[in-house]
């Protein structure tokens, strides 16, 4: 699909400066509550890889635990992957198999849908991180990008968990051009993403449209609220269109704090949600 180019397409960022941004971010929001280091899953994959270069340039390498969390079927160029910005930053890491711990409910279950076994698998990496977090005294970072939020492309309470997200309004396009900005390897930036749950999984074949094509459309459809007369003139069908509409609004319930029943005049994430709430 040819997209018309447009002044503020997504990739045109200075990456310099939100390089600046997230690391400032990352620092003063650890420790404004208290802490100086952080915890992140690496997968091998350049979301992670990008939010470990953060981290590190915000905390200090030392600072910073990225946590390998494997499953038998995972790839071990993921691994490689995953070491190797290990490597660069001389951060601190570890390795834990989760393999033995899902294996269980699979077999006692009998559970074979992808889809939860992923989605389990999923939960079980964020329950090992934040039992870092306990460990280490440290938070958790997050590593999912604005894409996969809009559509709705994580796991809740799985990857899509954290205490703090420094890519959540990065589109992918944003993330793969601030992973050349970091200095992530090379090899992890062309690579095709994958959440690497099942045996040749790939995000795009999984979506059904490529990373490239629905960034445009998110952020003209999102970011700038074109109508959709608007979206099909600047090159976009409207299956494309509708498709691609239909996930974000599914989705919404994984974007949004639990919805709490309302009874006092003052409830949690609906009134008792401003910074003043708490006294700071």
């Amino acid at each position: 699909m040819e997209i018309t180019t447009h002044e503020h397409h997504p990739l045109q960022l200075n990456m310099s400066f939100v390089r600046s941004l997230l690391v400032n971010f990352v620092k003063d929001e650890i420790q404004s509550v208290g802490f100086t280091k952080a915890v992140i899953g690496l997968s091998g994959g350049v979301d992670s890889a990008v939010s470990a270069f953060l981290a590190a340039e915000a905390l200090g390498p030392k600072n910073v635990l990225a946590v390998m969390l494997p499953y038998k079927t995972s790839s071990s160029a993921s691994k490689a992957d995953a070491e190797s910005v290990v490597k660069q930053l001389g951060i601190r890491s570890d390795l834990v198999d989760i393999t033995p711990m899902v294996e269980p409910l699979f077999e006692s279950q009998k559970i074979s849908d992808n889809l939860r076994r992923g989605n389990i698998m999923a939960r079980e990496r964020m329950m090992v991180l934040y039992d870092y977090s306990q460990k280490e005294k440290a938070l958790v970072i997050g590593t999912s990008n604005k894409t996969e939020s809009l559509l709705g492309y994580g796991t809740l309470f799985g990857d899509m968990a954290c205490a703090i997200n420094p890519l959540g309004d990065l589109y992918k396009t944003h993330v793969w051009a601030l992973a050349k900005e970091l200095g992530v390897p090379q090899r992890i930036i062309e690579k095709k993403p994958t959440a690497d749950l099942w045996q040749g999984q790939t995000d795009e074949g999984e979506l059904g449209f490529s990373y490239n094509d629905v960034d445009a459309l998110l952020y003209y459809m999102i970011d700038e609220r074109r109508t959709d007369s608007e979206l099909i003139s600047t090159g976009f069908t409207r299956t494309f269109i509708e498709t691609v509409r239909k996930k974000v609004q599914v989705n919404q319930f994984k974007r949004r704090p639990p919805i709490v029943a309302k009874i006092s005049h003052r409830t949690i994430n609906v009134d008792f949600r401003y910074v003043r709430d708490w006294g700071v």
